[in-house]
């Protein structure tokens, strides 16, 4: 039995006041297609895994997606504004080892390091933003550049100062049981454990939706991800926005950073290359376009979500955790086609 359409809109009336169907809203949604993969995900690893439904899992599941889904929510924003930053993973690295090397070197309170390494993380955030805006070069050059820069500076300093290619203990100093409170403490509920990275994810997931659907700097975001010169033209401050989205990722990598740190005490000077990729792929999964103006924090969390599940799967699975990649391109490709038919059909019923 066909649908009966509703009465037309006066000639002239604005669109934005006329009443949108709850299927066309949700089909208008980014994050639509992650949340059916997620749920496709969970359903085979509850079929082919046991132990993937215990709840002793869940902490674990949740972890593996908090340290992916804290760096893909600002990383979501700033695709969302049409860029990339490719130095996102190492960036993690280097403000644990500014925080570790400056608290052991100077001989003070771990907190004066972690404070000195947001100062300089930040720094490097509004570098990318800042020669993004004044030498018109792509992203992807201009953070390529700084990711190369970063390894090197990681490496070199790391060596040159402790002598070998990590860093020196800190576990004794003073401040060190508090910073690792807020960084890398674990509750147990019900008998099952969460690491505080979890709540951070959260937080930031939620700073970032309602900075995107419920503030100006929100609505910029959108409009130089769309069309960046459109958006200068009707007065949108857009080097502004981008600068502000490279510091979100800036601090979001701060934080992981810390998180490194205070869970292991020894920093390795070589991690993090590779997560910057890992990051991009979270958010593509949860719904961002690659040439920016459409996604949601949601949809990176989602896709984050789906890492976790995907990445601990195979191994509550006991498969060779050598698959993992190849699973993680298969989403990659699924979800992208997924996304792309889901925001097809959104504007076929408009």
């Amino acid at each position: 039995m066909s649908g009966v359409a509703g009465p037309s809109a006066p000639a002239g009336a604005d669109e934005r006041l006329l009443r949108t169907s709850p299927l066309r809203r949700l089909l208008g949604r980014p994050e639509l297609g992650s949340v059916v993969g997620a749920a496709a995900v969970f359903i085979f690893f509850s079929i082919v895994a046991d132990s993937f439904l215990r709840a002793s899992s869940l902490g674990t599941v949740l972890y593996a997606a908090s340290t992916i889904g804290i760096m893909a929510a600002p990383v979501a924003l700033l695709m969302i504004g049409g860029e990339f930053d490719l130095s996102a993973g190492v960036l993690v690295t280097s403000s644990a080892l500014i925080s570790s090397m400056f608290s052991y070197q100077m001989t003070a309170d771990v907190w004066v390091g972690v404070f000195v390494s947001l100062l300089v993380t930040l720094a490097f955030g509004a570098f990318n933003g800042f020669m993004l805006t004044r030498t018109k070069l792509p992203s992807f050059i201009i953070t390529l550049g700084t990711f190369l820069m970063l390894t090197g500076l990681n490496l070199g300093f790391t060596k040159l100062i402790s002598g070998t290619v990590s860093t020196k203990s800190i576990g004794d100093m003073e401040g060190f049981d508090s910073a690792r409170t807020v960084f890398a403490s674990q509750w147990t509920i019900g008998g099952v454990e969460f690491k505080v990275t979890i709540l951070w994810w959260a937080v930031l997931v939620a700073i970032a939706t309602w900075i995107l659907l419920r503030t100006r700097f929100g609505n910029w975001i959108f409009a130089v991800g769309g069309e960046a010169d459109a958006a200068r033209a009707v007065g949108v401050p857009v080097i502004r926005t981008k600068i502000g989205l490279y510091l979100g990722v800036a601090f979001a990598a701060w934080v992981s950073g810390q998180h490194l740190l205070f869970s292991y005490d020894v920093v390795q000077s070589g991690e993090g290359v590779g997560n910057e990729l890992i990051y991009i792929i979270a958010a593509v999964i949860g719904g961002c376009l690659i040439t920016g103006g459409y996604g949601s924090a949601i949809g990176s969390a989602v896709g984050a979500f789906i890492f976790g599940m995907t990445s601990k799967g195979i191994v509550y699975a006991e498969w060779n955790p050598d698959w993992f990649k190849f699973f993680l391109g298969a989403m990659l490709l699924l979800a992208t086609l997924l996304n792309a038919w889901v925001r097809k059909r959104a504007e076929a019923t408009k």
